[in-house]
């Protein structure tokens, strides 16, 4: 594929040389992140979690082991923005693989830059934050950034229409803010029934034995039909269970504040403890936002906290059966060794 000198450019007006596609002539914006992930490129790119930001991959070498088939997927697209390498791997080798990265991301068309010093870029983002940029052509300069935070991404990724899955005993509803797929797998290995519903469609008087609350994008605070909705199915007492935005989202429910993480925690290998037993965990994590734990209600705890910022990565009901956790269960950043979380909420349904 022919490539020519292009740049990603900060808002700040800094920028960083790399090389784009010859036939990209448009320029990408988006919030610039970064995942210190060795592995996983196929399932951060269609995570919707990552829509409308520039995904900046901080291992040296990507695309090393091409991209497998749908089925591997956390949805049905790559919902990245952009895509910012140091070095794309010209070959790959895996028996699974069904296409270079390259083509993938052409055929999704979505934009690129590679050759680039990801690790200037990461320290510019780790010192001063998430900033908007663009990924362009050498000479171009764009006139105006995205404001990320004004857009409600939840909104962009969501369902549009009820979908049911699985059969058994209990049904449960699951709140779809940007929901990736393992989750899905994951419940679906219970004897449940799962009514996946938009993010803002009421099933407050519906029948059901326990609500999920998905991961998503954006900021929490715009998702205001969604807790407005939690608000009252909470007041049912049944069991709810949460992971990532749907963390955010319960505490913003119960009256509790979230705040914007400087540069978020995108990685497999976040150190969180669970406080009632002091075992530490090794977790996959992607969220820009957080709970401010000083404004939880009394009858509320934090029973997760990341080891490396001391911020918030669970919090629970003190006597409810509700809890939410900031990482992903169902990821697998190592052993699958908080899947056990899936089970904590079918014991208690």
């Amino acid at each position: 594929m022919e490539m020519v000198p292009g740049k990603i450019l900060l808002e700040t007006g800094e920028f960083f040389f790399g090389q784009v596609p010859a036939h990209q002539k448009e320029p990408c914006f988006g919030e610039v992140v970064f995942n210190t992930g060795m592995v996983g490129y196929v399932e951060s790119l269609t995570d919707p979690s990552y829509a409308g930001q520039i995904l900046v991959f901080t291992y040296p070498l990507i695309g090393n082991y091409g991209v497998t088939d749908s089925s591997t997927w956390e949805s049905k697209k790559i919902h990245a923005r952009g895509v910012v390498m140091s070095e794309l791997a010209s070959h790959y080798s895996n028996h699974a693989a069904q296409q270079s990265l390259a083509d993938w991301l052409h055929e999704q068309g979505i934009p690129y830059i590679t050759g680039v010093d990801t690790r200037a870029l990461t320290t510019r983002l780790r010192s001063k934050g998430v900033i908007p940029g663009a990924i362009l052509a050498e000479k171009e300069q764009p006139h105006h950034f995205d404001d990320f935070s004004a857009t409600p991404w939840v909104s962009t990724v969501s369902i549009q229409e009820p979908v049911t899955y699985g059969a058994g005993d209990k049904q449960i509803i699951v709140v779809d803010c940007g929901i990736k797929e393992n989750i899905l797998r994951c419940l679906l290995q219970y004897p449940l029934r799962l009514k996946r519903v938009p993010h803002d469609y009421d099933y407050s008087h519906e029948e059901f034995d326990g609500v999920f609350i998905s991961n998503g994008p954006g900021d929490p605070k715009h998702c205001t039909a969604t807790i407005q909705v939690l608000k009252k199915v909470l007041a049912k007492n049944k069991p709810v269970f949460g992971i990532c935005l749907g963390t955010q989202l319960m505490a913003l429910a119960v009256g509790a504040e979230t705040y914007k993480l400087p540069f978020g925690h995108r990685s497999h290998n976040q150190p969180c403890m669970e406080l009632a037993s002091q075992r530490c965990f090794l977790t996959s994590q992607n969220h820009s936002y957080a709970v401010d734990e000083s404004t939880l209600p009394a009858d509320w705890q934090v029973s997760f906290r990341n080891l490396n910022d001391q911020s918030v990565e669970g919090i629970a009901h003190k006597k409810q059966p509700f809890f939410a956790v900031q990482f992903h269960p169902e990821a697998a950043p190592g052993p699958c060794d908080t899947q056990w979380l899936f089970q904590k909420f079918y014991d208690s349904l």
